[in-house]
């Protein structure tokens, strides 16, 4: 990822667009064959970033600077027909759409790998019962496959969310001053443009709309806040009192430097702040939208942080998150330990919808088994005795209604059809 946004690549593919432009005008006879070959050859080796500079510190202009680095290599004769009738935001907006584009290939292999390490853990623990939690409480049982499974479907869609954005900002503009193509041939566009794998711009002021990109960052807020949700989703379930999932420890690593005893979520507290740096991308690239007429500079400097800094970043969270989920040690005992902690109450609703089904009132079926639920929980009695011995609930439910509403694998019964919606056949 470093690589893409490195100097050089982006001089890299700053010559490569004006190279091809020049091929393309050759091909239609409107600069001589000779000068694209010459432009062509003053491409074969590195440039010389330090003469950019040097060129750059009296013209205060980047690209003019590259430009007449490349003339100086090309020679005079061949300089003449350099840039011909293109403008630097043809060449820089160009550029960009194509970095982001190969970034988002690397970001979409990530989530790939990060999918299939949700669904390996998923298939592992496919029946492992845990607490499910609303508001922090215990509710009815899920799986940790489940919880793996809803993780890998989250992961896929991101990916085609990137997939997405990534043509969204797939194409390119060699449209020249305000984008109306008054002095160069939009074909020479579509040559360009398919040679490096985008499509023409429909309509460039001039520089390419910049809705393109704020879809595009805002996408990758997406994909970092669902990281995030993983990464908070363990830092919980590694919580002392929960115990039931945590970061792999290794045997010389150190969780604090004064408790010998602490085994801390680092990394997932890490890819919550990573998550944060991603999402403060994605109001700037909003505001890139609004710029002065045909062009203003605003976005620029913000593009020159966000391009590199949201896909670095985002590529880091990824493939840690999928290290970590690779790594992750999962308690089953503190699961069941948990489970046992409700005294049965996680089957309260089923107890109440069976007490309507056989004559009760809903609402006085509620308060019922509300209040034993209660009792249970305060006394540390279990629920199903408590049940047993009401005599309002046994007077409507059968021992042998009761032991199948209480029989815990009743919650995960539909688990292998989920599993189907979510991994297919």
């Amino acid at each position: 990822m470093a690589a893409i946004w490195s100097e050089q690549s982006k001089f890299r593919i700053w010559f490569e667009i004006e190279a091809l432009a020049a091929e393309a005008m050759a091909e239609r006879g409107q600069i001589p064959k000779a000068a694209a070959e010459a432009i062509r050859r003053a491409g074969e080796a590195e440039f010389d970033a330090a003469r950019v500079r040097e060129i750059e510190r009296e013209t205060r202009h980047e690209f003019a600077s590259f430009v007449s680095h490349l003339g100086e290599r090309a020679g005079p004769e061949s300089a003449r027909f350099l840039h011909r009738g293109m403008t630097s935001s043809d060449a820089l907006d160009t550029c960009f759409n194509l970095q982001l584009c190969r970034a988002s290939d690397l970001l979409l292999g990530g989530f790939d790998r990060l999918a299939e390490a949700f669904k390996t853990r998923a298939m592992e623990f496919k029946h492992a019962a845990c607490p499910g939690r609303s508001h922090g409480m215990h509710a009815e049982p899920v799986t940790f496959g489940l919880k793996m499974a809803q993780a890998f479907a989250e992961a896929r869609r991101n990916a085609a969310r990137i997939e997405l954005a990534k043509q969204e900002v797939a194409t390119g503009a060699i449209s020249g001053a305000m984008g109306t193509f008054a002095n160069i041939d939009p074909e020479v566009e579509e040559t360009v443009c398919e040679r490096l794998g985008l499509r023409p711009e429909p309509a460039s002021t001039q520089v390419i709309p910049r809705d393109r990109h704020a879809m595009y960052f805002a996408t990758l807020g997406v994909a970092a806040s669902s990281i995030e949700r993983v990464a908070v989703e363990i830092r919980n379930l590694q919580r002392t009192e929960i115990g039931e999932a945590s970061e792999a420890f290794h045997d010389d690593q150190v969780g604090s430097s004064a408790m010998p005893h602490k085994r801390n979520p680092i990394l997932s507290e890490n890819l919550t702040g990573l998550a944060r740096l991603v999402r403060s991308c994605v109001a700037p690239s909003l505001e890139n939208v609004a710029l002065w007429h045909e062009r203003d500079m605003s976005h620029s400097s913000v593009e020159r942080v966000t391009g590199p800094g949201a896909t670095a970043v985002l590529d880091f969270a990824v493939h840690r998150l999928a290290s970590l989920v690779e790594g992750l040690v999962v308690r089953e005992d503190r699961m069941a330990r948990n489970l046992a902690l409700s005294r049965g109450t996680a089957d309260s609703q089923a107890v109440m919808l069976a007490l309507a089904r056989n004559g009760m009132d809903r609402e006085r079926a509620y308060r019922s088994v509300q209040r034993l639920a209660s009792k249970a929980a305060e006394s540390g009695t279990d629920f199903g005795e408590l049940l047993r011995e009401d005599s309002e609930t046994a007077e409507l439910l059968s021992e042998q209604e009761l032991e199948a509403i209480l029989d815990d694998s009743r919650h995960a019964r539909n688990v292998d059809r989920i599993f189907d919606r979510v991994f297919g056949d």
